[in-house]
C-alpha cells in the first residue's frame, strides 16, 4: 500500500515548474518596474547628481553617453522597484520547508537586513560623498568634469558597497547562531577587528585619505559592537553541568529505632 504523501512534499518537476512561475512573475514586475522608471528616472539622475554640484557640471564626450546613462538608472530603479516582489517570491518557494521558528526569524532578518543597507547606502550619500568629492574634484589644484557614465559608476558602486558593509551585524548573527563565531571571542578580538576595518575602509573609500578612512570607520566600529551584542544574543547556550545526586537522608517519622550507640561504642540491639 502507498503511503500518503505529504502535502508540503513536492516533486522536482513540480519544484522547477514553480520556480519558472515565480521567474516570470519577477520579470512581470521588471517590466512594470521599467515603465516606472522611465518617469522617474530623470528625477533620480538629478538627485544623485546633487552632492557634484548638479546634471550640469558634468560632461559627456560621447554621443549616446546621456542615453546610456539614462537606460542605466531606469534598469537600476527598475530593479529597485522590483526587488521586494523578488523577495517575496524566494520566501514563497522556501517557505513550506521552514519551521514555525525558522519563519520567525526570516521576519526579523528580512527587516533588520533592509534598516542595515538603506542606512549604509544614506551613510554613503550624506556623508561618504560629500567629503570624497571635495578632495577628488580638487586633488592637484587641477579642475575637474566628471563624465556622466564615470560618475553614476562611481557613486552607485560606492553606496551599494557601504550598504553592504552595513550588514556586518546580520552576517556575525548568522555565524554565531551556527556556533561558527562566539560573542566572547569576538569581544577579545577587537584589536584585530579595527585592523580589518581599517583595511575595509581603505579599500571601500575612494579617496583613501586618513579623513575619510575614519569616516567609515567609526560606524563600521559602532556595527562591530552592535555584533558583539547580537552574536551574544542568538548564540546556543552550553548544556549546564548536571548537578551531582544529593545524600539519602535517613527517615525517622514512620520508621522503628533499631539501634542505639552506648558511650563504650558498643552497639545494642533494642527490643
Amino acid at each position: 500500500m502507498k503511503a500518503a504523501q505529504d502535502p508540503n512534499q513536492m516533486e522536482i518537476t513540480e519544484h522547477l515548474t514553480d520556480i519558472r512561475t515565480r521567474l516570470l512573475r519577477f520579470l512581470a514586475w521588471m517590466v512594470v518596474g521599467v515603465a516606472a522608471s522611465l518617469f522617474i528616472a530623470e528625477p533620480a539622475a538629478h538627485f544623485l547628481a546633487r552632492p557634484v554640484g548638479g546634471l550640469e557640471t558634468l560632461a559627456s564626450i560621447d554621443v549616446t553617453e546621456n542615453l546610456s546613462v539614462f537606460m542605466r538608472i531606469v534598469l537600476l530603479g527598475a530593479f529597485t522597484l522590483a526587488l521586494p516582489w523578488g523577495v517575496g517570491e524566494i520566501l514563497g518557494f522556501f517557505a513550506p520547508g521552514l519551521t514555525a521558528k525558522e519563519k520567525r526569524w526570516v521576519w526579523v532578518i528580512i527587516p533588520l537586513a533592509l534598516v542595515l543597507f538603506v542606512g549604509g547606502v544614506a551613510f554613503a550619500y550624506l556623508v561618504m560623498l560629500p567629503a570624497a568629492l571635495e578632495v577628488l574634484l580638487k586633488f592637484m589644484g587641477i579642475e575637474t568634469r566628471p563624465r556622466p557614465a564615470s560618475y553614476f559608476s562611481f557613486i552607485t558602486n560606492l553606496m551599494f558597497w557601504v550598504g553592504i558593509a552595513f550588514e556586518t551585524p546580520l552576517a556575525v548573527m548568522f555565524l554565531a547562531r551556527f556556533r561558527i563565531v562566539r560573542a566572547g571571542t569576538l569581544l577579545r578580538g577587537w584589536r584585530v577587528a579595527i585592523v580589518v576595518i581599517a583595511v575595509l575602509a581603505a579599500v571601500v573609500t575612494p579617496t583613501g585619505d586618513p579623513v575619510n578612512m575614519a569616516i567609515l570607520m567609526l560606524p563600521l566600529t559602532v556595527l562591530y559592537g552592535i555584533s558583539i551584542g547580537l552574536a551574544a544574543l542568538v548564540q546556543p547556550r552550553a548544556p549546564k553541568p548536571p548537578r551531582p545526586p544529593k545524600p539519602a537522608r535517613r527517615r525517622w517519622f514512620g520508621r522503628k529505632k533499631t539501634d542505639k550507640v552506648d558511650n563504650g561504642g558498643i552497639i545494642n540491639k533494642k527490643e
